[in-house]
């Protein structure tokens, strides 16, 4: 198949035996699925991070080292899943002490604002035991491999989820190293914590066999007249309305999605979006960039229900919030077409977002809602505040499929429009959020 401008959608279909080889991918795929973890469970965990109590005059007591994936070794540090946790506790005392032990634990709960922290994760393991810490400098190392899963009182067994500690959240998912020095009877325990940050590692479903053809190749996306299989068509939509507040006018609007309806964090999300009707002035006023309001939402559930997909969602037990906002520009289908205008599009995922998951009492979901569509000289008839015209469930993966190179097919020189604040979603990953970073000082 001859390699097409870079930009478009085609309608017709490439032969199967054109196809790459994707079995490399299918089989991480599987093994992640399994719950092997990423391949290079030993590579990337390069920076040493140092937490450590402190004397009255300075001297560093007690100290943990870890190393990490974490690009700083001053931020928290991050692990993905099936990273293997290890460094090692050093204790420097100056005389002899009597102790009851010296331990290291891991741990990850949850917290909901104004209430105590809920353990779902918590695994100990003895340093030293004995009566008496003996003086100078003495070091034990520690390794720790977190579970993939968790079974939960009275819920079932549940993948565990990714850190999530963002400004101004109704809950938090804290994962913590722990280090206890044990005083013994009446006696204050010592101990010194550091968060760190933790990313399961999930794939989305392979594309259809066409899209991944043009992503090997660079040619253009085929649309789902000769890819049906590599779309989701929404019912279509009637927008009525008045133009300049004279003439009523009818326009369909038909959105597609790129399927299967999975995309992971870095990646686009293709979009399609076609207008017919018989006025001209209102077809060119809708079928326009600034006039089409598709949002990538984030939902958050917490509560009793969270895990529930059909549960009841108020107020105060789901929060919304936009994470992202589709652009697009015309498609050279439908472009000699007088009554039809077809534009192609895409939805950035940015790769600062927390993935989809399912945990008790905390759930995030994602959807792609269509709004309203906003253009001077045309008012829909019969929305109120908050309307979503259309919306899909999608579900967003850590991780990009092994060897898929889904890449944006916005022209050459097109400038996205920045009209959602990306910068909401603080993580671990990039800005070692501090939040539940806790010394306590001797």
């Amino acid at each position: 198949m001859e390699k097409a401008q870079k930009g478009g959608l085609e309608s017709t279909p490439a032969p199967e035996h054109e196809l790459p080889s994707y079995t490399t991918a299918q089989n991480e795929q599987k093994k992640q699925d399994e719950g092997a973890g990423p391949s290079n469970s030993g590579l990337g965990l390069g920076k040493e991070h140092h937490k450590y109590l402190e004397t009255a005059k300075g001297k560093k007591w007690l100290s943990m080292f870890v190393k990490s994936r974490a690009t700083n070794p001053t931020s928290l540090p991050v692990f993905f899943e099936g990273d293997i946790i290890s460094g090692r506790v050093e204790l420097d005392i100056d005389k002899a002490e009597s102790s009851k032990g010296i331990s290291i634990t891991i741990q990850g709960g949850t917290t909901f604002v104004g209430q105590e922290e809920e353990i779902f994760l918590k695994e100990e393991k003895s340093l030293w035991t004995g009566s008496k810490l003996k003086p100078g400098k003495q070091s034990w190392p520690f390794k720790f491999v977190l579970p993939k899963e968790v079974t939960i009182k009275d819920a079932g067994t549940f993948r565990i989820p990714p850190h999530y500690t963002e400004r101004a959240s109704p809950a938090y998912i804290d994962y913590k190293l722990i280090v206890t020095v044990k005083r013994g009877f009446l006696k204050v325990n010592q101990t010194l914590v550091t968060s760190f940050g933790y990313q399961p590692v999930t794939v989305p479903e392979q594309p259809s066999p066409l899209r991944r053809i043009a992503y090997s190749e660079g040619s253009p996306l085929i649309g789902p007249e000769g890819d049906p299989e590599g779309w989701r068509v929404l019912p279509t939509l009637k927008i009525k309305g008045t133009l300049f507040n004279t003439k009523e006018v009818e326009v369909d609007c038909t959105l597609a999605i790129a399927k299967p309806l999975s995309y992971a964090l870095g990646s686009p999300i293709p979009l399609l979006i076609t207008f017919s009707g018989d006025n001209p002035q209102a077809l060119d006023l809708l079928a326009n960039q600034n006039a089409i309001q598709l949002r990538l939402r984030r939902g958050m559930a917490t509560g009793s229900d969270a895990i529930d997909d059909n549960g009841i969602r108020r107020t105060d037990n789901h929060f919304v919030e936009d994470c992202g906002g589709a652009y697009f520009w015309p498609s050279r289908e439908g472009a000699d077409e007088p009554n039809r205008k077809v534009l192609q599009g895409e939805l950035e995922v940015v790769k600062t977002l927390k993935p989809s998951f399912k945990f008790p009492k905390v759930t995030i979901r994602y959807s792609l809602d269509l709004l309203p569509f906003s253009a001077s000289g045309f008012v829909m008839n019969e929305t109120v505040p908050g309307t979503v015209l259309l919306k899909e469930t999608v579900t967003i993966a850590t991780r990009q499929i092994l060897g898929l190179n889904a890449h944006s097919y916005a022209p050459p020189g097109y400038e996205k429009p920045q009209n959602v604040d990306y910068n909401k979603s603080l993580g671990l990953l990039e800005n070692g959020n501090q939040r539940f970073l806790g010394h306590h000082h001797r």
